[in-house]
């Protein structure tokens, strides 16, 4: 095979609000730290152990405005995107280095305004309401996904 494959999917809550960076041609770049759990049971002492990776995420433009008007912290979010590095000097001189996630295609899973503590509240708001709907955003457009998919407990978007 002669081809090379960059693709990463992810499954996970927001660590922070996104953060959302306008530039003077028009564009701007949204960033917020995605976490992603692991869980098994240790089999010496039988407990659960859970390990968190995070990732740095990063939307462009109109999906990092749409990313910064509909999630907050600890909202479940399917990416889909690739992996980029980078590597800057920092104020010490010393060189950082960082891999980022550049989303080309998302979908919310939930969000703040549809786990309030009624739990069908903010399911009867998006069905009453398409714009409060969790969206599917790839980079060119936006569908409300199906609401039903908000109210199951797996992790799988689908």
């Amino acid at each position: 095979m002669s081809g090379t494959l960059n693709k990463v999917m992810l499954i996970g809550h927001l660590g922070d609000e996104v953060k959302v960076h306008y530039f003077e041609g028009g564009g701007c770049v949204g960033r917020f730290p995605l976490a992603t759990n692991e869980t098994y049971t240790n089999r010496t002492t039988g407990e659960k152990v859970t390990n968190t990776d995070w990732h740095n995420i990063v939307v462009r433009n109109k999906a990092a405005e749409i990313c910064e008007k509909y999630l907050s912290k600890g909202d479940k979010v399917y990416v889909e995107g690739r992996l980029k590095n980078r590597q800057w000097q920092g104020e010490d001189g010393n060189t950082r280095y960082t891999t980022e996630v550049h989303v080309q295609d998302f979908t919310f899973l939930s969000t703040k305004k549809e786990s309030l503590p009624t739990g069908q509240a903010g399911l009867e708001n998006a069905q009453q309401n398409p714009q409060m709907a969790p969206q599917t955003a790839p980079m060119k457009s936006v569908e409300p996904a199906p609401a039903e998919e908000t109210d199951q407990d797996d992790d799988l978007p689908f």
